[in-house]
């Protein structure tokens, strides 16, 4: 099997299968910024990269697709049941996000997790080249590191991680908490959305595994008695920002963004929701603030239109079922009470849209909506800031979203508050023209300057000096603990 220098390993393949009319099979690039981000690095390093390609109990022999060497990860459909939906979707997601949905604990989920994240590991091993770097790529595969500098101690280990780390407190709960910081800490670069977010880390190794940490790093045994250095950091990641920037000066994605105005009947301002369906994004808390502003007179139906678009997010498990019918009443009863023959309070449309349209509508809409609860970063608020070429628009930003670390000239608000989002909302709705260009024009700087591919340099940059500079320390007695 082709070794590669720099291996990805990902849950998922940046590739999606693809069944014909006449059943022949192909591939083609998924859609998303980890794929865009990496895949010039991958190109320039002939890299490969280890997922699973999207179906259960499917058998796919390791390809080459534009330039990078894909290496398939087989799951059956309990692997999928156990592993990914079972422990990575309903443990590890709901606990990372502050335990909004309750967490479950069930050891036969973690049993298939080990299993899973061993499978990857091996694959990884598998395609690296002697001396290579692996990037191992968030929360379904936090045992990976530590599982193939086992097998691979020549290997230098990064491991990013896409969502949030919780606070000690609640990370406590975890039945396999030092299993899972152990894992972590095989990587020599570990990375996280914000800073908060490696001190959670941090704590939490302090706390487990009393092991030192400091500015510099966290001091880790090795098995033969001598130490060595990991980093815990925030690399907060981006969007491929020019690519939105491009599709925004498009005189067709121009006249689509006219167009949706039109079929909305031209209210005086469109505000705009653009999530996964998760309990996470503050979808409910975002409509009842819409609601309630209906219902207070401070805004009219003819004059303002909320467009909430929510893409269909884990349809199989029961917490995200829930949540769509809450939504969807919730829609109901606020349409029913507010709509007009002419106007419609929320337009909610549950289906994905390809690129070109999100960006017509980042165009069409006055106010952008982030009210996560609990977000690593919330890469649409970024989109939106890159698609507003014109310096208009303005951004309603949680202060729970990693985004709201990098983007301070957004209008800030706690998503729990929601008379504070009510206040926040108007002030949105009337906000000068003058005021948008000024906020907007610090917005897009920070965006267009700090891109995706500006993350993944700082991180493999990162792993290079630590290829360059790991240096193994005798064990120190007398060095106290960090505080």
């Amino acid at each position: 099997m082709t070794q590669a220098d720099l291996v990805v390993v990902a849950n998922r393949l940046p590739v999606d299968r693809v069944v014909g009319e006449g059943g022949e099979l192909s591939w083609r690039r998924s859609p998303g910024g980890l794929v865009t981000a990496l895949e010039p690095v991958m190109r320039r390093a002939d890299g490969a990269w280890v997922g699973w390609p999207g179906q259960p109990d499917i058998d796919v022999e390791p390809f080459e697709f534009e330039g990078t060497f894909l290496v398939p990860v087989r799951l059956s459909a309990e692997d999928v049941e156990l592993y990914y939906e079972g422990m990575s979707n309903d443990t590890f997601w709901p606990l990372y996000h502050d335990v909004i949905s309750e967490p479950r604990y069930r050891r036969v989920w973690w049993d298939s997790y080990v299993k899973v994240n061993r499978r990857f590991a091996e694959a990884a091993a598998k395609a690296a080249a002697p001396g290579a770097t692996v990037w191992v790529q968030d929360y379904q595969l936090q045992l990976v590191p530590q599982m193939l500098r086992e097998a691979r101690p020549d290997l230098t280990i990064g491991y990013f991680h896409h969502i949030p780390f919780p606070a000690y407190g609640l990370y406590s709960q975890l039945p396999w908490r030092r299993q899972v910081l152990e894992g972590l800490l095989g990587a020599d670069v570990i990375g996280f959305q914000r800073v908060a977010d490696a001190g959670n880390f941090a704590r939490a190794v302090r706390r487990q595994l009393r092991y030192d940490t400091k500015a510099s790093g966290i001091t880790v045994p090795n098995p033969d008695g001598t130490t060595r250095r990991a980093l815990a950091k925030a690399f907060p990641i981006s969007i491929d920002a020019q690519s939105y920037v491009e599709l925004a000066e498009r005189d067709d994605v121009k006249a689509r963004a006219k167009e949706i105005r039109e079929s909305l009947g031209n209210p005086r301002k469109i505000l705009l929701g653009v999530d996964r369906l998760d309990y996470t994004k503050g979808i409910r808390h975002r409509m009842k603030a819409f609601g309630e502003l209906l219902e207070d007179g401070r805004i009219s139906v003819e004059d303002v239109t909320l467009v909430q678009v929510a893409s269909p997010s884990r349809e199989r498990v029961e917490a995200y079922m829930q949540l769509r019918d809450e939504i969807e009443l919730m829609v109901g009863r606020i349409n029913g009470d507010h709509d007009t023959m002419g106007h419609t309070a929320i337009r909610y449309l549950h289906q994905a849209y390809p690129r070109e349209e999100m960006v017509a509508l980042f165009m069409a809409a006055d106010v952008m909506l982030v009210t996560a609860l609990r977000d690593g970063m919330n890469l649409v608020a970024k989109e939106y800031v890159a698609a507003r070429v014109d310096n208009r628009g303005v951004l309603v930003l949680s202060e729970f979203a990693g985004a709201a670390d990098e983007l301070p000239s957004a209008i800030r608000i706690n998503p729990h508050d929601i008379d504070g989002m009510k206040d926040a909302i108007l002030r949105a709705i009337d906000m000068p023209a003058a005021e948008q260009g000024r906020r907007m024009r610090a917005l897009r700087k920070k965006v267009l300057e700090n891109d995706v591919a500006r993350w993944s340099r700082a991180f493999l940059d990162a792993l290079a000096d630590a290829r360059r500079y790991t240096q193994y320390i005798a064990p120190r007695n007398d060095e106290e603990v960090g505080a």
